[in-house]
């Protein structure tokens, strides 16, 4: 099911990337914003669907991300350019992160719930 949401997202990323469509907001914090989320959301995608080494995700994200921006240069409406690169790659540290903070609460849910189930044992056998 991860592997699905990953690329369904990436080919929503790509299609909204790449359509030649000028977007209605064209402020520059709102654009960057969305290749911050964009690429957050498809880092911690990526880390759950495949098992693969930090730096081969961070890899491939801005290999695509460049690929987009090489895209873009193309067409009419769009342009090269390397801030949106530098957001993606922010946009990647963000995935990290929000990686990290589910595993570190998962983890502690897990070690609090085995630490609750053993007590309820302990207290059951020592009536």
């Amino acid at each position: 099911m991860a592997k699905i949401c990953f690329f369904i997202t990436l080919f929503a990323v790509e299609y909204l990337a790449t359509t030649s469509k000028s977007m209605a907001i064209n402020e520059v914090f709102w654009d960057k914003t969305n290749h911050f989320l964009a690429f957050s959301v498809l880092y911690f995608l990526l880390n759950f669907a495949f098992k693969l080494e930090i730096l081969t995700k961070i890899s491939l994200l801005l290999v695509f991300g460049i690929q987009i921006e090489i895209v873009q240069s193309f067409l009419p409406s769009r342009e090269f350019s390397l801030i949106d690169i530098i957001a993606d790659f922010i946009g990647i540290l963000g995935g990290i992160l929000a990686v990290y903070v589910v595993k570190r609460v998962k983890f502690n849910y897990l070690v609090l719930t085995s630490h609750l189930y053993r007590y309820k044992i302990y207290k059951k056998h020592n009536r």
